[in-house]
């Protein structure tokens, strides 16, 4: 398996073989997403997880939270694992794999615990385990190698995304709905820093870069990607971003955590009635907010503060079947005093056509120079 098409197929080839019959088709993505995620991280401590077993043995009754010796013993790494299991010392006890999978996940550090109740984790095992499919499927998982050496950042995005559009499908749902094409989130960050490249150059830059609606959270790993590599390397660039759905927030997450990041600055929960980042304002924006989502459920709230003249819907509500609109409204609150750039994914304009409708990338920039192409965009979003 040389490219992430060679594991998306084997992973998708696990996920068909093992659950069909048990599990219904639309059902597979929960199943399957959090081994996914399981087996990367274990990939990732797999070096260091005896030493992070031995420290912890070590200090676990003279030290209340021995948590920061802990991330020593796991070299810098900011999550371990307690347990003496992960998937591969799981396979070895066909017998007690229930147990001893519940050990391994309480041995994880608390980030990670947080990150997997996401996935509801534990009615999976139940039914994997009355139907004595747990131990095939942990033993499949441990026959691929998922490690960041092995497998880049990138491509483990190419990989979840991959597998989202085929449990998509069989959900009868928009794979659009959880991630946007990399060839697309790429032009968005080509056009979002082409003009602002000499304000990067130098040492000791500090940015931040935020999307309300992350999904996988590909948007915010490619744009850091993009000024690291084709930039200025030394600048360093802080990550945001919120998400509702709970299996791409916990994706989002983990491979957050992977790169060395600051893994609660992924937050979860809606950010129109939940906004995880109140008063926080950024240096760059962008988002592909969900197309015709509904807001009816959080329809007082968005009510009442868009009769609120500093409220961020003041401008004016869009009907209650799409939210796009209040996405920008949203964005353009977090916009430094000094000025941002926002580049956010519209209905309407034919850059690609597919299953999500046509979109449309349009760029804001400092509401000093922007103003009226700012509310322009909302004019001719309302109309």
């Amino acid at each position: 398996m040389n490219n992430f098409q060679d594991k998306s197929n084997f992973i998708w080839q696990v996920a068909d073989d093992i659950l069909r019959g048990t599990f219904k088709q639309h059902e597979y993505g929960d199943v399957i997403l959090p081994f996914v995620v399981l087996r990367r991280l274990d990939c990732v401590l797999e070096e260091h997880k005896d030493a992070v077993i031995a420290t912890y043995n070590k200090f676990k009754d003279i030290l209340p939270d021995p948590a920061q010796v802990l991330l020593h013993a796991a070299n810098g790494l900011n999550f371990y694992n307690t347990s003496y299991y992960d998937l591969r010392r799981l396979a070895q006890d066909a017998g007690n794999v229930e147990l001893n999978f519940n050990n391994y996940i309480n041995g994880f550090s608390d980030n990670v615990r947080e990150m997997i109740e996401n996935f509801q984790i534990d009615k999976i095992v139940a039914k994997l385990v009355k139907n004595d499919l747990m131990f095939m499927l942990v033993s499949k998982f441990t026959e691929i190698d998922l490690h960041p050496d092995v497998v880049a950042n990138h491509e483990m995005g190419y990989i979840f995304e991959e597998l989202l559009r085929l449990f998509s499908e069989m959900s009868n749902e928009t794979a659009g709905e959880h991630y946007t094409p990399r060839e697309v989130i790429r032009l968005m960050v080509n056009l979002l820093f082409a003009e602002h490249q000499a304000e990067l150059q130098g040492k000791g830059i500090i940015r931040t870069v935020f999307d309300p609606a992350c999904g996988t959270g590909g948007m915010l790993t490619i744009a850091k990607e993009h000024i690291q590599q084709k930039i200025n390397p030394d600048v360093e660039i802080v990550m945001y971003g919120q998400e509702l759905n709970e299996q791409t927030y916990a994706i989002a997450k983990s491979d957050v955590l992977i790169m060395g990041e600051e893994a609660d600055n992924i937050r979860s929960g809606t950010s129109f009635s939940g906004d995880r980042f109140k008063g926080n304002k950024f240096n760059y924006m962008l988002s592909n907010p969900p197309f015709g989502v509904s807001w009816k459920k959080e329809q007082e709230f968005i009510k009442d503060e868009a009769n609120d003249p500093y409220g961020r819907f003041h401008a004016g509500l869009p009907c209650v079947s799409d939210g796009a609109l209040m996405f920008l409204q949203h964005m353009i609150s977090k916009m430094e005093p000094r000025g941002s750039r926002i580049a956010i994914i519209f209905n309407g304009s034919p850059l690609f056509t597919g299953d999500a409708g046509s979109v449309m990338i349009k760029l804001c920039l400092s509401p000093t120079k922007s103003t009226s192409f700012i509310f322009y965009t909302l004019y001719k979003s309302i109309i």
